[in-house]
């Protein structure tokens, strides 16, 4: 028997595209003989579609599947029933049962415990973090606050809610993090909305875009290092993998160096002396834990050996990452001694496992 594994990608971020393209790299290394896909797509709108051209592509052969799936589809919404994991078409039919969801929505609306929530209520195991650390993993300004807590360094930063003084928080900014800084919105990923100020008019320029993406937003001190990454998989115990470094094709990494221009480099594994190399994994593994971290997650440091020289800073927790086969966080675990295929079926694996750990909890009704 095949397992039935939704593919849930699109959604109603500014990071729908991403999740197309990394959607199509999933559904590849899935083996047709092990599993059903089923592909989802969520519309910039939130409408749910079962992907039909997308499915109809997947019968037929793996090999010549476009670069991203389209947002097409008969509408469906998820049983609200908790003892049937099922696509309902909204036209009435009968219900599509499947096993296991792969949600691929990066960024608002899918990788912040949303999407978490609402598969929890319908009692269908998934694929990476729960609601918790999908929360603090989205929201920056948590997961800096659960860092803190966890005694982990990491850059200075300062907070602006939408509606406050904008302009007294450029001046703190300016006093206590210096020029150049970087200004992020909390809620969003893939470097969207984040601008680094170099002056006065260029830091409220960059707190005017952030405010245009998020309630919240935060100014983050420049650090003068290098870009370490690392992947952790699993959960009791997880398990690190080789760092890696990025070196940007620009200023600094943003969206267009990650998804258009290409001139970034990845390094696979990161040219680091083996006593950093093993600090900044286990450094990983306790950001991790910090936020309740399961299945999967890249973190993302500075390493800062000029200056303060304060060593590895912890930047931020992604709980779903980048995917595609080009990505860091399946490079790093293909380094380390895991292929893509095979990292794909070891998070179903965690998936199902949770689902039946969970099942046998206290807090649920009982016969």
């Amino acid at each position: 028997m095949r397992t039935r594994v939704l593919l849930l990608f699109g959604g109603r971020s500014a990071e729908h595209d991403v999740s197309r393209v990394t959607a199509v790299a999933v559904a590849r290394a899935l083996d047709p003989a092990k599993y059903d896909v089923v592909p989802v797509a969520i519309t910039t709108e939130g409408q749910w579609l079962l992907a039909d051209d997308a499915r109809a592509l997947l019968a037929n052969t793996r090999g010549a599947l476009p670069v991203a799936f389209s947002i097409t589809g008969t509408p469906v919404t998820p049983s609200a029933d908790p003892t049937r994991a099922a696509l309902v078409p909204t036209g009435g039919g009968p219900p599509l049962a499947v096993d296991v969801v792969v949600p691929l929505l990066h960024g608002p609306y899918g990788e912040d415990g949303t999407v978490q929530g609402l598969l929890e209520l319908a009692g269908v195991p998934y694929v990476g973090a729960g609601v918790l650390a999908s929360a603090l993993g989205m929201d920056k300004i948590a997961m800096k606050r659960a860092f803190r807590a966890c005694g982990l360094a990491q850059p200075a930063y300062r907070t602006l809610r939408d509606g406050h003084d904008a302009s007294a928080f450029c001046a703190q900014v300016e006093i206590e993090l210096g020029l150049p800084c970087f200004v992020k919105p909390a809620n969003m990923g893939s470097s969207v909305g984040v601008s680094k100020a170099h002056d006065r008019a260029e830091l409220e320029a960059a707190v005017t875009l952030a405010l245009g993406y998020d309630e919240w937003i935060l100014a983050e001190e420049a650090i003068v290092g290098r870009e370490v990454e690392v992947a952790v998989l699993g959960d009791d115990p997880p398990i690190a993998s080789r760092a890696g470094e990025i070196v940007p094709g620009a200023e600094f990494y943003d969206y267009a160096d990650k998804y258009e221009s290409g001139a970034a480099t990845l390094l696979a594994p990161a040219p680091l002396e083996p006593a950093a190399e093993a600090e900044v994994r286990a450094l990983a593994l306790r950001a991790f834990e910090a936020c309740r971290g399961e299945a999967m997650a890249r973190v993302d440091f500075f390493y800062e050996t000029a200056g303060r020289a304060r060593g590895f800073l912890v930047n931020e927790l992604n709980t779903i990452p980048g995917f595609t086969p080009i990505s860091m966080f399946p490079r790093l675990w293909e380094v380390t001694g895991l292929s893509y295929p095979a990292l794909v079926d070891r998070l179903i694996e965690l998936a199902i496992e949770r689902h039946t750990r969970r099942e046998k909890r206290a807090g649920r009704q009982r016969a």
